[in-house]
């Protein structure tokens, strides 16, 4: 963690002054937050299901996670304003710094068939939405306790003002972009 903490500092912060011309180090964009995100559509007929996708999002961010509930009734799904629909969790300093390096050294090369993320999941802010279709790729989860196969958003939320200031920090902090 202090590691990455630490290469941001000096060597991204010089590469980004460099490449995009900053006057001040604090132009510089940084990762502000991480966010984790289990949805649950099942939950509206077995509210029980959420337990093991709070108890996964647990085990793999290190934090207790916060359950989300519906805004809206919705007739057609059975959905009424204030059921829960989710969980999630907001990675921020060292936790978030942790979580990010696991990410990209170890979780993410675990992906089967994996060749690289996609470049284009930019929000036109600067954010990148990253979306794992299973939980078990994560070292800490064990194969043999999981109930069944979830999937969950990740969101990293930076300072960047244009898509590719983002890319250019996610890029030297270790996302493994695919080349295209």
């Amino acid at each position: 963690m202090e590691r990455l903490k630490e290469k941001y500092l000096q060597e991204i912060t010089a590469a980004m002054m460099q490449k995009f011309n900053y006057k001040n180090v604090m132009e510089v964009p940084k990762l502000e937050k991480v966010i984790v995100n289990i949805g649950m559509g099942e939950a509206v007929q077995n509210p029980k299901v959420l337990d093991g996708a709070v108890s996964d999002l647990k085990i793999v961010t290190g934090q207790k996670p916060v359950i989300t509930r519906a805004k809206k009734s919705i007739a057609a799904f059975k959905l009424r304003a204030g059921m829960p629909i989710g969980t999630k969790v907001t990675l921020r300093s060292s936790r978030m710094y942790e979580f990010v390096d696991k990410m990209f050294n170890v979780v993410l090369p675990r992906v089967r068939d994996f060749r690289g993320i996609s470049p284009k999941s930019f929000d036109g802010r600067g954010n990148y939405t990253l979306g794992l279709k299973e939980q078990i790729i994560f070292p800490e989860i064990e194969y043999d306790k999981v109930d069944t196969i979830r999937g969950m958003d990740i969101v990293f939320v930076t300072t960047a003002k244009t898509d590719e200031e983002a890319k250019e920090l996610l890029g030297l902090m270790g996302m493994p972009f695919a080349d295209r």
